[in-house]
């Protein structure tokens, strides 16, 4: 037994925890598994996830553990909104998007979370600087350490022994006592920072993690502005792997594909709208009718294809309308599959295909025109040099959600001053940048690689690689 123990410390293992749908497409359906048994003798998966979802060849490299769900006892879930309330206090006067979500964060009703998260409004209003939001966080591990699902967690790391805790998201709450388990042990932890949008509208994230891997130097800047203890810490610019797969060979397809798989005229240029979630891209359905009905009433300079993508967390019945009123739009909803029902954030456990990606990326490269609410999206079809309009009606004046709001967002607010993208606020501005969009599809390429470049600070080409190599000297330092 002891031999055993020996010969496994002698084997770089990188522990890799996936917690969700997005982050098993980041990381598993791109190089990364495959590019750190380049670096590492053995990767230990330690997912959110169910593991039969995982769907990988058996490898004596590499293994799944289905992580136990965290429930937060009532002292762990105060500590941690009073720490996530604290952070956007601290910082909602210098951010719209942060100081959105602290007040949609603000309960309506009198039931009795709702009465103490108005407690933890009031407490943070005074209470909320650096030293404080780590006071809570303290009080916060207080509260989960002797949790029977801690102990799990430390019992699981024991025994597999990783290097270096990897973590693809820095934000759901169960992870704080996975990274408390690290720490205890001397398992050094690392956080991908997940989106472009987590540091400058979003709460504060689960842990103190010890290293950080992020997009760019500027998403480098905002993190130490956001957490200025990691201006002490290792912080590299590694890219994304979210936009890797867009080239990987094994996600190619053909025009002619693409077109006979969506029953398009090949004849037709083809314009795609691409739906946010029904929590922030309220108004998709408005916007999907209005140009619809452009079409149908020959208002467009040309005759052109449309085509919707559905965002992959729901299941696209909002549309139903739509669907039934304009049947020659094409609907391309995305196959991510539910792996599980019985969990705190069902949407988390929504699985893609790797069919999806190969959807995904023929809409991005043989389409002609994008068309979504502040998505992500649009730098998707930017990396295809493909025109994009945000079109954002909303006001707090009329009958629609107010998205015209995002353009305030810090993160996007760069996007619309770049020139990258034309921001509509009514049909008519919409139909106009239809039209040049469609008869000048390049007049903001210099502007999209511009902002390309910014957000997205790697090459696509050898993310993996560049990611896995940079964990490797992080769990030796």
């Amino acid at each position: 037994m002891q031999t055993n123990i020996s010969a496994k410390k002698s084997q770089h293992i990188l522990g890799l925890v996936i917690v969700d749908g997005v982050g098993y497409r980041n990381f598993i359906l791109s190089d990364f598994v495959n590019q750190s048994l380049n670096t590492f003798d053995e990767v230990v998966i330690f997912s959110g996830l169910p593991s039969e979802s995982f769907g990988m060849q058996e490898q004596s490299n590499v293994r799944i553990i289905e992580l136990p769900v965290f429930q937060e006892s009532g002292k762990t879930w105060f500590w941690r909104k009073a720490k996530e309330v604290a952070h956007m206090q601290l910082h909602k006067d210098n951010f719209a998007g942060i100081d959105y979500n602290l007040q949609k964060n603000y309960p309506n009703t009198k039931s009795k979370r709702a009465l103490i998260t108005k407690v933890i409004f009031k407490i943070t209003s005074v209470f909320h600087s650096e030293k404080w939001i780590n006071r809570f966080y303290r009080y916060q591990v207080n509260s989960f350490k002797k949790n029977e699902v801690t102990k799990l967690y430390s019992e699981l790391l024991k025994r597999e022994e990783p290097d270096l805790l990897f973590f693809t998201h820095q934000r759901p709450p169960y992870l704080a006592p996975l990274d408390y388990a690290a720490k205890e042990l001397g398992i050094k932890t690392c956080s991908f920072i997940f989106s472009w949008d987590n540091l400058p509208s979003k709460g504060r994230m689960a842990a103190p993690f010890d290293s950080f891997l992020v997009w760019s130097d500027l998403m480098k800047k905002e993190l130490h502005y956001f957490y200025p203890e990691t201006k002490n810490q290792s912080v590299e610019v590694v890219g994304t792997p979210q936009f890797e797969p867009y080239v990987l060979d094994r996600y190619t397809s053909s025009k002619e594909d693409f077109h006979q798989k969506f029953e398009l005229d090949p004849g037709l240029k083809t314009i795609c709208y691409s739906c946010g979630d029904a929590s922030t891209s309220k108004n998709d359905p408005v916007y999907i009718e209005v140009i619809a009905k452009l079409i149908k009433q020959i208002k467009l300079t040309e005759n052109i294809n449309f085509l919707v993508r559905t965002s992959p967390a729901e299941d696209g019945s909002r549309f139903r309308e739509v669907v039934n009123r304009f049947p020659f739009i094409k609907w391309n909803y995305p196959k991510w599959k539910l792996t599980r029902k019985d969990h705190p954030e069902p949407w988390s456990q929504r699985v893609p295909l790797p069919e999806d990606l190969i959807d995904l990326r023929s809409l991005l490269e043989y389409c002609d025109l994008n068309i979504n609410m502040c998505s992500t999206m649009s730098l998707d079809f930017m990396l295809f040099d493909k025109p994009v309009i945000n079109p954002n009606f909303g006001t707090e004046e009329n009958d629609l959600y107010d998205d015209q709001k995002y353009l305030q967002y810090s993160h996007y607010e760069r996007v619309v001053q770049s020139g990258a993208v034309a921001t509509v606020k009514n049909e008519e501005e919409l139909l106009r940048e239809i039209n040049f969009s469609l008869n000048n599809p390049e007049a903001r390429i210099k502007e999209q690689k511009e902002l390309l470049k910014l957000q997205i600070g790697k090459p696509l080409e050898e993310t993996s690689q560049r990611i896995t190599e940079t964990l490797k000297e992080f769990s030796e330092a």
